[in-house]
């Protein structure tokens, strides 16, 4: 089962979105039809309510009396947090109830409308938003729905910004213009990305692409910033800290369009503790890595492989393929990868060097008969430079006073 967060500001078109995936197949659970259930007449939310509000904020025929309840509720701080302390228990319940109830091969879409308020994007494998330029919103609003300006003003002021609601996203399905586009794309969406997701994800399939390089993608930090507070969600007390590294981290530098996250665990065992939950999480192990070739290879005439034992999973995302590298705190490797990085980052010659040696070892890699072979060229071709490369980085770190950032 794939969970998928979808959402966006009051007039961006959510309904549509949900309406199209639901034809497609997927399984809806609407936060707020959710959130009018728990209260109909005869629940236990209701009844809660009344309880705590009075009989006021009921209707002639028992029902609840939105706007009356509002200006109760909404009063002060007290009164909201006994609002919030009634409904969001029963909605998690209910919703809780909604996804047991889906197809173990279920695209279950969530449509939250305060999934960014609430900080919930990392509790999603995907997010998905609509997005539609303020203006816009504001005029459908106003003409389409009737709403006064200034209340539509004061409902978009009140939730995400724009810039928020792009942070989190994964997807952003474009709203501005007919909604045969917007159509189009939410079909792209599924087919291309939701179902291919999905399958990986339940038979545990890290996706795998070849080094073929590719010019530096702004988006890479910020996918990586995603990544990282997802794996911070399902690793919890395990990952001592998460990093974006690899030539990914390095802006500027072409790299094979892979986001490597370093999460750094105490020992191996905390990292074999976590292969169920990164693999439901929708980063399944790869399952014949357990160690990373030694760096450098040679050190005196002896290598204790033993040193540089690692774990590695991968994205089940098609469209966001990935490498989570579990490293042992202190180790060689776990040390290495932040101090290459931000040598790779400090200087400019080692940056374009390394680049020879990248676009070079892909070249000599491109003809190879399979896919497996196309990989081992790649690494072989870039194994010589960082043998010298290891001693290089430790001897600027040991001239500039290189220490382990903050993750």
């Amino acid at each position: 089962m794939l969970r998928v967060g979808l959402t966006g500001g009051i007039g961006a078109g959510k309904s549509t979105v949900s309406s199209e995936l639901a034809e497609l197949g997927a399984v809806i659970v609407d936060a707020d039809l959710i959130a009018r259930e728990v209260v109909e007449p005869g629940t236990e939310g209701l009844a809660a309510l009344v309880d705590r509000f009075g009989g006021s904020i009921l209707t002639a025929d028992g029902r609840l009396d939105r706007p009356a309840l509002a200006a109760v509720a909404f009063a002060d701080d007290e009164s909201r947090t006994a609002l919030n302390a009634v409904l969001h228990p029963l909605i998690g319940r209910r919703t809780a109830e909604r996804i047991e109830q889906a197809p173990p091969d279920a695209v279950v879409v969530q449509d939250i409308p305060l999934l960014v308020e609430g900080g919930m994007g990392p509790a999603f494998p995907l997010v998905a938003i609509v997005f539609v330029e303020e203006p816009e919103r504001l005029r459908r609003l106003t003409e389409i729905r009737g709403m006064d300006e200034k209340d539509a003003r004061a409902r978009i002021a009140a939730q995400a910004s724009d810039e928020q609601r792009v942070a989190v996203a994964d997807v952003r399905l474009d709203n501005n213009g007919e909604p045969e586009d917007l159509v189009r794309q939410v079909r792209q969406l599924w087919h291309e990305r939701l179902v291919p997701f999905e399958a990986n994800l339940r038979s545990r399939t890290p996706v795998s692409v070849l080094p073929r390089l590719a010019e530096p993608d702004p988006e890479w930090p910020a996918e990586a910033g995603r990544l990282a507070a997802r794996l911070r969600l399902l690793c919890g007390a395990d990952a001592i800290r998460v990093d974006h590294i690899g030539s990914t981290a390095v802006p500027g530098l072409a790299s094979v369009d892979v986001v490597d996250v370093q999460v750094t665990v105490a020992d191996l065992a905390s990292a074999d503790r976590l292969v169920d939950h990164l693999a439901d999480g929708g980063y399944p192990r790869v399952a014949q890595v357990y160690s990373e070739r030694p760096k450098p290879a040679y050190v005196g005439g002896e290598v204790d492989p033993a040193v540089w034992e690692m774990r590695l999973h991968g994205a089940a995302d098609p469209g966001r393929p990935a490498h989570v590298h579990l490293r042992v705190d202190g180790s060689p490797g776990q040390q290495f990868a932040l101090l290459f990085r931000d040598w790779l980052r400090a200087d400019p010659d080692v940056r374009a060097e390394y680049l020879r040696i990248k676009e070079a070892s892909a070249e000599r890699a491109a003809d190879a008969p399979t896919a497996a072979e196309t990989r081992a060229r790649y690494a072989d071709g870039k194994a010589p430079w960082f043998d010298r490369a290891y001693h290089r980085a430790w001897a600027w770190a040991e001239e500039t006073g290189w220490t382990v950032s903050a993750s």
